[in-house]
């Protein structure tokens, strides 16, 4: 009976553990299931004149007596209703006679890393503005970046050129940085902002490779490479560089300079290229005065000075990670240290 009776626990234990498992490994596939079912990314859409609306609100009330705030609120209660009527009488005015309601100014926001990674949500951001935006609008890209890989940055260019194509103003804002493949960005708007300390220019191409052959000879280790075609490979890491190996790299640099140059001359025909593409950096006063940027003026000052005249919308690209991503991330933070350094060391030209 006692046999029994410790068997029949152990196998309630059992039974309990095994039902847990099933609940949570349900879980997780149901959840995978939605998110393959569903969309896995969206986009987000936040007014920024309520924002500005809501800090001057605040500080009125907090500068006022309980008994004043409570006239306030009631008055802007009335006024509130007074406005909604208004705005939908109008609505339907300008919907008989098609016209379009005041100013939007879309907001977007791009934080460049050496890879350019905003990138890809740029151009959802973009090709969403693109599907309602009219000439009458305007795109206002708040810009930080200290540049990275020539491909990587031509194709953010690239992206912000659809803006123009379309006709739809672009200013861009620079509050702290758009150095080379940044800047490349930047001269594409048709007007440039920039915060008086900010750093703008750098209008050159990098290309740096540490070389360990005399370590590994001298440790008798070593290296081989095979490659089918005389340029497949100028400068390695392990192998010994060439002079002919380092004029090819040289020319290559000195192409992709002349592109860049080509580039920023063809969105700025007013600029002194040749002045300004040594390579140098200037800080945002410095840089009005060469033609770089085309005033001297903080993104929040911008939407303050617009916030009366126009709905300042804010379009952000938001993609929902998998649980997969998610664990993955518990797991990969060292390895992915590793692998980084050594990508980086093939890795193309640098702007």
């Amino acid at each position: 009976m006692e046999f029994l009776s410790e068997y029949g626990l152990f196998l309630a234990k059992a039974i309990t553990i095994v039902v847990a498992l099933i609940v949570v490994f349900g879980s997780l596939f149901a959840s995978m299931a939605r998110q393959k079912k569903g969309s896995d990314a969206e986009i987000e859409l936040t007014l920024l004149n309520e924002e500005f609306e809501q800090m001057e609100e605040a500080l009125e009330n907090a500068l006022v007596s309980p008994v004043i705030q409570k006239l306030r609120a009631k008055e802007k209660k009335k006024q509130d209703k007074q406005e909604a009527k208004k705005e939908k009488k109008e609505s339907k005015k300008n919907k008989a006679e098609e016209k379009p309601d005041r100013k939007r100014i879309f907001v977007l926001d791009f934080d460049g890393d050496i890879r350019a990674s905003d990138t890809e949500a740029m151009r959802h951001e973009i090709s969403a503005v693109l599907t309602n935006a009219t000439e009458a609008d305007e795109v206002l890209l708040r810009l930080e970046s200290g540049g990275g890989m020539v491909h990587s940055y031509g194709l953010a260019a690239s992206q912000l050129q659809r803006i123009r194509a379309h006709n739809i103003p672009l200013t861009i804002a620079v509050d702290k940085v758009a150095a080379s493949g940044g800047y490349m960005m930047a001269c594409v708007a048709n007007k440039i902002l920039a915060a008086p300390f900010s750093i703008v220019g750098s209008i050159g191409v990098l290309a740096q490779i540490p070389n360990l052959h005399r370590l590994l000879k001298d440790n008798k280790i070593d290296f081989e490479q095979l490659s089918a075609g005389e340029y497949k490979r100028t400068l390695t890491m392990f192998g010994e560089n060439t002079d002919k190996a380092r004029e090819k790299m040289q020319s290559e640099l000195e192409e992709t300079h002349e592109l860049f140059k080509d580039f920023i001359r063809d969105q700025r025909p007013s600029l002194d290229i040749e002045k300004v593409a040594t390579g140098e950096h200037w800080l945002g006063s410095k840089a009005l005065e060469l033609g770089l940027v085309d005033q001297l003026q903080t993104s929040d000052d911008y939407l303050m000075q617009n916030r009366k005249d126009a709905d300042l919308l804010k379009i952000e690209y938001k993609r929902k990670r998998s649980l997969q991503e998610k664990l993955s991330d518990l797991f990969s933070g060292a390895a992915s240290i590793k692998e980084k350094a050594i990508r980086d060391f093939d890795k193309p030209f640098l702007m």
